[in-house]
C-alpha cells in the first residue's frame, strides 16, 4: 500500500492493480515465447538473408554462427545445448554445402522440412513443453492440459514440414523460401496466441475458484 495510487480510492487502485497484471502477462508470455525463438533463429535468419540477398550460402554461414554463439552462450550459464539447436547447425552446414555444390538453393530450403518432422517426432512424448511454461500455469492448470499443448504442436510441425516441401518441389527457391516463411511464423503465432489466451483464461478461472475456496474455508 505504499503506492501513491493505493491511496487515492478504488478507481485507482484497481487501474493500479490492472497495470500490474498486464506487465506481469507481458512478462509471462516473454517468458514463453523466448526459448522457442531462440531455438528458431538460425533457421529465421537464413531465411531473411536469402530472401534479402538471394545467397544461400551467406544465409547458411550467418546461421552458423547465430548457432555457434548460442552454444557457447549455452555453456557459459551452464545449460545444456538445445537439440534442436544443434540439429539445425548440422543441417545447415550438410544442406548448405550440398546446395553449394550444385548450385541449387533447394537443398537447403528442405532443411526445414527435415528438422520439423523431427521436432515433431520430438514433441509427441508428453512433459516437453513444460519447458516453455511459466511456473504460475504448472501450478494451476492440470498436467494433461499440456499434453494436448504438446501434441498440437507436434501436428503443426508436421504439417508445416509437409507444407514446405510442397513449395519448394512446386514454386522457385525465393518464392518458396518467402511463402515458408509467411506460413512458418503465421501458424507458430496462430496456435501460441490461441494457446495462450485459452490457458491464460483457464487458469485465471481456476485461480479465482481457489480464492473463494480459501475464503470460505477461512
Amino acid at each position: 500500500l505504499n503506492d501513491a495510487a493505493f491511496q487515492r480510492g478504488p478507481v485507482q487502485r484497481a487501474a493500479a492493480l490492472h497495470r500490474r497484471a498486464g506487465v506481469k502477462r507481458a512478462q509471462y508470455l516473454i517468458a514463453t515465447a523466448r526459448p522457442i525463438a531462440e531455438d528458431l533463429s538460425s533457421t529465421i535468419a537464413f531465411y531473411l538473408l536469402f530472401l534479402i540477398t538471394g545467397s544461400a550460402l551467406l544465409g547458411a554461414a550467418v546461421g552458423l554462427l547465430i548457432g555457434l554463439w548460442q552454444c557457447i552462450r549455452h555453456r557459459r550459464q551452464g545449460e545444456a545445448i538445445p537439440a534442436l539447436l544443434l540439429m539445425g547447425m548440422a543441417l545447415t552446414v550438410v544442406l548448405g554445402g550440398v546446395s553449394v555444390l550444385t548450385h541449387d538453393a533447394r537443398f537447403v530450403l528442405a532443411k526445414p522440412s527435415i528438422l520439423y518432422a523431427i521436432l515433431g517426432v520430438a514433441m509427441l512424448p508428453r512433459g516437453w513443453v513444460l519447458r516453455y511454461v511459466p511456473d504460475i500455469a504448472r501450478d494451476l492448470l492440470p498436467a494433461r492440459t499440456f499434453d494436448w499443448v504438446g501434441w498440437s504442436w507436434a501436428a503443426l510441425m508436421f504439417a508445416t514440414a509437409a507444407a514446405n516441401l510442397l513449395l519448394v518441389v512446386t514454386l522457385p527457391a525465393r518464392e518458396a523460401a518467402s511463402a515458408f516463411l509467411v506460413i512458418a511464423t503465421l501458424g507458430k503465432l496462430l496456435l501460441f496466441g490461441g494457446q495462450y489466451a485459452v490457458l491464460r483464461g483457464r487458469a485465471a478461472r481456476l485461480h479465482a475458484q481457489r480464492m473463494k475456496t480459501a475464503e470460505s474455508d477461512a
